[in-house]
């Protein structure tokens, strides 16, 4: 509190009324800023006069009150979908959900750049502040649940499944990536594919080949190939989260769908030689691939498909967006299957939206996150994103050959989480993970690069000592 006797350091002269009543004024002034006044934040309307003593004393909770008690009939969606597809398919939910809610105006909060680097960041600082949107945009499984679960930043959703009688919509499988401590934390919107090989049939049929659908059928044919001067495996790992992919998929081919998922839970051994297999097949795939692969990115190695100077290349589905942006026709330019020996499993990556306590409009968000998860707004969605629906039971009409190929492989098929893409590990992993793939990849020693993803595990606090 202010002392009123000291504040200027000593006592001073009542006798001369035009020194002290001045002070006196400056003095209460000075008492009321202290004990009720507020700084104003961006969006204090400025005031043409000073406000009476007792309107700045108003009371505290009148100050704090959010900006939906103003109001405000909104929702704030937060994501990094802002340009071609992606920000297509979003713009195609809002035009459902104004529909459906035209009294609510939708805040489109959408941050650029670096495949969500950016975004996290900003909203990183925003959770932390206490100033969550009402809903954002984030990977499936650990990204969200050790980010922000864990960190006690979330509601949980499986009311808005239950109520909506989702559950069996949904495959278990995903139910159980979305789930931590029995409750469900997001709402898928999407489904991509990791483990896909695409070909140029072209290629593989000028050299008597057929797609190999096992690594041992992988390593015959690559040989042919090598042999008659193609390149059998195109890389593009400038990015060394494309080196993690194409081993998240060796790995799965080698241990299977429930062996693949006990390396991120402590169940399958990082030391077994079930692993060591694994990790020498990839080495040896290295024998054969294009020899710029560390200055190229995922899609240049892709366009090496295309034009023929490559016969395979191991990647995510978003290769279908573009080998069909540049006109090629699936089946036709390029073909498709499992990477070898996945045949019968899907390794999926999901886009989810989620409830943040304290989201400023709960209610809306609720209205968000049930148009998100229905098949209505599923199939407004994806087929302009360029994904499946996470439902079984979308409109297969509204998707093309590719994607209606993934929409049965994905209802009939085992589910494992993607490491590179952040569903099957935590993001401190994922980032050791890549580092240990950045020397793997240049020295090819098995030995030392397994060591160490078995200490990534335990350093993870999944394995033990």
């Amino acid at each position: 509190m202010i002392d009123r006797d000291n504040i200027f350091g000593g006592e001073f002269d009542m006798s001369n009324k035009r020194l002290w009543l001045p002070i006196l004024l400056m003095v209460l002034a000075l008492m009321i800023a202290a004990c009720g006044g507020t700084a104003p934040t961006e969006t204090t309307a400025p005031t043409a006069a000073p406000a009476p003593a007792e309107e700045e004393a108003a009371p505290a909770e009148e100050e704090a009150a959010p900006a939906e008690s103003a109001g405000a009939n909104q929702l704030e969606f937060y994501s990094w979908w802002t340009a071609g597809g992606e920000a297509d398919g979003l713009n195609a939910m809002y035009d459902l959900f104004k529909a459906m809610y035209p009294d609510i105006e939708i805040v489109n909060a959408t941050v650029a750049g670096g495949a969500g680097s950016n975004a996290k960041a900003v909203l990183a600082t925003r959770m932390q502040a206490g100033d969550p949107p009402d809903s954002f945009q984030v990977h499936a499984g650990h990204e969200l649940i050790d980010t922000w679960v864990v960190a006690d930043k979330m509601e949980p959703v499986t009311f808005i499944f239950e109520e909506n009688g989702w559950m069996d919509a949904y495959p278990p499988d995903v139910i159980s990536i979305l789930s931590y401590n029995g409750e469900i934390w997001s709402v898928p919107v999407n489904i991509h594919r990791s483990n896909v090989m695409w070909y140029n049939p072209a290629v593989l049929e000028a050299n008597g080949l057929t797609a190999p659908t096992t690594i041992e059928e992988f390593f015959t044919v690559a040989d042919a190939l090598k042999a008659a001067g193609v390149t059998p495996l195109a890389l593009g790992d400038n990015g060394i989260w494309t080196a993690t992919h194409l081993l998240e998929s060796v790995l799965l081919g080698t241990l299977g769908a429930d062996g693949y998922r006990g390396l991120w839970t402590g169940d399958t051994d990082w030391n077994s030689p079930e692993v060591t297999t694994a990790l020498e097949s990839f080495a040896r795939m290295l024998d054969y691939v294009n020899a710029d692969h560390a200055a190229l990115s995922w899609d240049q190695a892709a366009q090496l498909v295309a034009d023929g100077d490559a016969a395979m290349t191991i990647m995510g589905d978003w290769a279908n967006g573009y080998f069909t942006s540049i006109d090629l026709k699936p089946n036709v330019d390029y073909g498709y299957a499992p990477s070898p020996s996945t045949d019968g499993i899907f390794m999926m990556l999901s886009d989810t939206f989620s409830l943040p306590k304290g989201a400023p409009h709960r209610d809306n968000a609720i209205k968000w996150l049930t148009l998100a998860g229905s098949k209505e707004g599923q199939d407004a969605f994806n087929p302009l994103k360029g994904s499946i629906p996470a439902r079984t039971d979308g409109d297969r009409s509204l998707y093309d050959e590719y994607l209606q190929s993934a929409m049965d492989d994905f209802a009939s098929n085992a589910i494992t989480p993607s490491l590179a893409h952040g569903a099957a590990a935590s993001e401190g992993w994922v980032t050791a993970f890549n580092d240990i793939m950045t020397l793997f990849v240049t020295d090819r020693n098995v030995e030392n690069a397994q060591a160490a993803m078995a200490k990534a595990c335990v350093d993870a606090g999944v394995c033990g000592q």
